[in-house]
């Protein structure tokens, strides 16, 4: 008989909602739901048929559920997951992991001591186009990673109309373009080519209304060897994203808007689909979950980690930093260059 695990989403916002809708939708899983506005935490127990609900963190720990998706506004996460696993709870955590480096060190001791499955929904992990593209990456069919571009945008306000009222009007709650979007085009630059060493950023409020946060951001940086560039804004009219790796001997291109990813093998050769996919709505975080659970079961671990969601933290706030300051920043000390 197949294992039903007992999923808590503590936070129903949209992303939360996704997750609730999600879980239940792998057929693997009975949600619950924490949440503490009284409105909001009725409308979604209606829509999805939520049997339990609780308003108060203690209490939803106290339930003892398998599995926690911590949901909650960025700055929140740290501590709400060290509680959850010191319970003994499971734990998929929202990107990004956190808005400082505050209290990850010893989430990852109370992580290890308490024996419970961690990860970091970084669902660009999970898009199985990406994940093909990956595979072919890390098997060396590019050859040496040499550069890598990736240049995306989108009309926020369209896909978040609520923007304003929400997390991201604050970096404090782990809002703006670097922390919210770029943060998912950073952590796969680095599950693809590895590590970022150092950068350096520039980033500006350009368009958003009803915010100050930065909206547009640039970065250049290094993975090892690897040059790369980053270039992100939030008020173009196409939802386009693309990933493009030059290696010593192919070129690899993931365009997202696409859902595909190709090779060029050389000047004369023609850009040659690799793997390519249509999915719907919610596809990719119903696959996630899948994984989550899998993970969860001993199926498979590939999910991104809480330590590589830690280095992704720290790029975030290296890209800050570096923005602010107008100087080079080495990731892992945080120091300028």
């Amino acid at each position: 008989m197949a294992t039903v695990h007992r999923v808590l989403i503590v936070g129903t916002g949209s992303i939360g909602e996704r997750h609730a809708r999600c879980f239940a939708a792998t057929g693997r899983a009975t949600v619950s739901i924490c949440e503490p506005n009284t409105e909001r935490r009725r409308e979604i127990v209606e829509r999805y048929g939520i049997a339990e609900s609780f308003d108060d963190f203690e209490a939803a720990v106290a339930s003892r559920p398998d599995v926690a998706v911590v949901c909650t506004p960025a700055h929140l996460h740290v501590a709400m997951a060290t509680q959850l696993a010191r319970a003994g709870v499971d734990l998929l955590i929202e990107k990004p992991l956190s808005v400082s480096l505050d209290g990850v060190d010893a989430l990852m001791r109370d992580i290890d001591e308490a024996g419970v499955t961690a990860r970091v929904a970084y669902v660009l992990q999970s898009h199985p186009v990406l994940a093909d593209m990956q595979a072919a990456v890390r098997s060396g069919r590019i050859g040496d990673p040499l550069q890598l571009v990736a240049v995306g945008g989108q009309d926020f306000p369209y896909y978040r109309p609520a923007y304003r009222e929400t997390y991201y009007r604050s970096h404090a709650t782990g809002g703006g373009a670097i922390q919210d979007a770029l943060t998912h085009t950073l952590n796969a630059a680095e599950w693809l080519v590895g590590p970022i060493d150092r950068l350096a950023a520039d980033a500006a409020h350009q368009k958003l209304p009803g915010v100050d946060v930065e909206d547009t951001v640039q970065i250049i940086a290094r993975h090892g060897r690897c040059l790369a560039s980053y270039a992100l804004n939030q008020h173009q009219g196409p939802n386009e994203n693309t990933l493009t790796i030059a290696g010593s001997l192919a070129t690899a291109r993931f365009e997202g808007h696409h859902s595909r990813w190709s090779l060029c093998r050389g000047p004369e050769e023609p850009w040659q689909v690799q793997c390519e996919a249509t999915p719907e709505r919610d596809d990719l975080f119903v696959r996630q979950a899948q994984r989550f659970l899998d993970v969860r079961e001993k199926q498979s671990a590939e999910m991104c980690s809480v330590e590589s969601a830690a280095q992704t933290l720290r790029v975030n706030l290296a890209a800050l930093a570096s923005w602010r300051s107008r100087r080079w920043i080495e990731v892992a000390t945080g120091n300028t260059i």
